[in-house]
């Protein structure tokens, strides 16, 4: 007799109650309570009733290696949004959510960071002292699916569909400065002054509420040399390390430097120097 149990049938959930998806998540959770995560996204996202429980629970799925919305169910597995301190929305529900944002709802998260960095800075993320700072900046692409996402159905010069966000950070810890989501078709300076100017803007504050002195130094390649980006930098009193093109007068006056004069670098690539 053949037995009646086939795999095509089985099925597996975790709906014990003391069980945990991803328990790992209890350490941002609670640094998210601490800095006031919460209320910032209450105060300020005006996208429908409960933002700040939608916006927690993509943040914290992601956080988890969710990629896409349906993902965030399993943060409703077990015992885990017990951990997380807010109602998990379901899938349905955050993407409706998402659907619904507008350049007004993103600004306004913006705006949730952007408080955030500077209450991180003061409860220690930015250690007072005299050290540089370093600000990394630069741009990456992101891919997505489907042709229905505005500024992704357009394909990137890699051949494939998605985003072009730029990216500040500080060199050394990684913690992030300010993002902005752009086209995919963006070139890579598309927007870079204006977002230079920002994220220093906000170093500023949050060295400010650090306590921390010291000089800021801008690292970027040569996609960002641009004099517009120069002028952010030095109307902030920031030195700048940024690449430079390799134009006709550029390459002469490289020509014309003493070999006496150059200096060795460590770099990813042989033959570096200053």
């Amino acid at each position: 007799m053949s037995a009646s149990h086939v795999l095509d049938r089985l099925s597996v959930t975790a709906d014990d109650a003391s069980l945990i998806a991803g328990a790992g998540l209890v350490l941002p959770a609670t640094l998210g309570r601490r800095l006031g995560l919460p209320e910032l996204l209450d105060t300020q996202v005006t996208a429908g009733p409960h933002a700040a429980q939608k916006c927690l629970t993509v943040i914290h799925s992601a956080l988890a290696g969710g990629d896409c919305i349906d993902d965030v169910d399993a943060l409703r597995a077990g015992a885990t949004a017990a951990v997380l301190g807010h109602r998990v929305a379901a899938p349905s529900t955050v993407g409706t959510f998402l659907r619904s944002m507008s350049w007004g709802h993103a600004r306004q998260l913006d705006a949730v960071a952007r408080r955030l960095v500077v209450r991180a800075a003061a409860a220690g993320a930015l250690a007072g002292g005299t050290a540089p700072v370093v600000v990394d900046i630069d741009a990456t692409l992101v891919e997505t699916y489907g042709l229905a996402k505005a500024g992704a159905r357009q394909v990137m010069r890699t051949g494939r569909r998605g985003y072009h966000p730029l990216v500040a950070v500080l060199a050394g810890t990684g913690d992030v400065l300010h993002a902005r989501l752009r086209r995919g078709r963006s070139n890579d300076a598309t927007g870079a002054p204006s977002f230079v100017a920002e994220t220093l803007a906000r170093l500023e504050q949050a060295r400010a509420a650090a306590d921390r002195s010291g000089p800021v130094v801008l690292r970027a390649d040569s996609g960002f040399y641009l004099a517009e980006v120069l002028a952010a930098c030095r109307r902030r009193g920031v030195g700048f390390s940024i690449g430079a093109r390799l134009l006709g007068r550029m390459r002469a006056a490289i020509t014309a430097v003493p070999e006496h004069r150059w200096t060795p670098l460590p770099y990813f690539e042989p033959g570096a120097a200053v």
